[in-house]
């Protein structure tokens, strides 16, 4: 005998393109999309879709927020000691819509979701795209104000939410990141075919460029082999050495990798292994890169065919 079901409703889901570019206050000509903690991207500037974000009222994408902190001058006025970055608010208006008043609550409920669930799963992202083809993003929070107007004739096929976004790292980011690989050359005979010299301790001494406006922690990959990993930065003689004998597994052997990250500070085997007691502390620093050029140098004893560092970072910037 055949079974009655109640039919489903399927929430309604954004196209997954890169709207067109609107005015922005604070941006200027751009396209902007939010991703939700799933991945989903919400277009926010194409104002013939169902939601879109309001010109009008938009702040909090331009430099970041700081704090002074100074001490008083004996002769008067004040010293600069310290300046903090403060985690950014951003006001986010939108504008949503529907055909009827179904629809409408469909995409009321389906933003408003994709917004507070970052407090549940993690950040979503606001993406800022320019017509040159760039991308800057910022991780965020739904914070408060997905409510409606509250006026008369609004939450029936339309109604406007002015929503507050809360961002841990005020500083967007660039949505490429920038690498440095180097790999070690092929070994040669000394005597063949005449006396020569092979490094088997240095990868490379080089100049690594930070296109950022602020301090960016790399990430680096080395792949083995390896006994000994130290980086140096050259310009403040900050450097940070791993032991491998220290992590109880030995050298790296060819393929190996280990993984270290500067902030937070983590050093992580290939297989997942945690391997930061055998940095050199106290005396290790892991350091930052600078905005600009700085020289870096990339030391592995023990190197040999297919020893490689890879250095990765995304740059920092302080408006979107």
């Amino acid at each position: 005998m055949p079974l009655i079901t109640a039919p489903v409703s399927t929430p309604p889901q954004p196209p997954d393109t890169t709207p067109p570019p609107a005015q922005i206050p604070e941006v200027g000509y751009a396209a902007i999309t939010y991703i939700d903690p799933t991945g989903t991207r919400w277009p926010m500037t194409d104002t013939t879709g169902q939601w879109f974000a309001l010109a009008d009222g938009v702040s909090g994408l331009g430099a970041a927020p700081y704090t002074l902190t100074s001490d008083p001058h004996p002769r008067g006025g004040a010293r600069l000691r310290h300046v903090q970055a403060q985690p950014r608010t951003i006001v986010w208006p939108v504008h949503v819509k529907g055909s009827d008043h179904m629809t409408f609550t469909e995409n009321w409920r389906a933003l408003g979701r994709a917004f507070t669930r970052t407090l549940r799963e993690g950040p979503g992202t606001l993406e800022v795209a320019r017509p040159d083809g760039t991308v800057r993003q910022i991780r965020v929070y739904y914070s408060e104000g997905w409510d409606g107007l509250g006026r008369h004739a609004t939450g029936i096929t339309w109604d406007n939410a002015v929503s507050t976004l809360w961002s841990e790292d005020p500083y967007w980011t660039d949505a490429v990141p920038v690498s440095v690989h180097r790999e070690a050359g092929a070994m040669v005979d000394y005597l063949v075919p005449y006396p020569s010299v092979s490094s088997s301790q240095v990868l490379g001494a080089t100049t690594v460029t930070n296109p950022g406006d602020v301090d960016v922690w790399p990430q680096w990959l080395v792949t083995g082999p390896a006994s000994l990993i130290t980086f140096t930065r050259e310009d403040t003689g900050e450097s940070f050495a791993l032991d491998m004998d220290e992590t109880g597994h030995g050298d790296l052997l060819a393929g190996e990798t280990v993984t270290i990250s500067t902030d937070p500070p983590s050093v992580r085997s290939g297989t997942g292994d945690n391997w930061v007691g055998a940095l050199n502390w106290p005396a290790a620093t892991l350091w930052s890169l600078p905005p600009g050029e700085t020289a870096v140098t990339f030391q592995l004893a023990g190197s040999g065919p297919g020893s490689a560092v890879d250095l990765t970072f995304y740059p920092r910037y302080e408006m979107a």
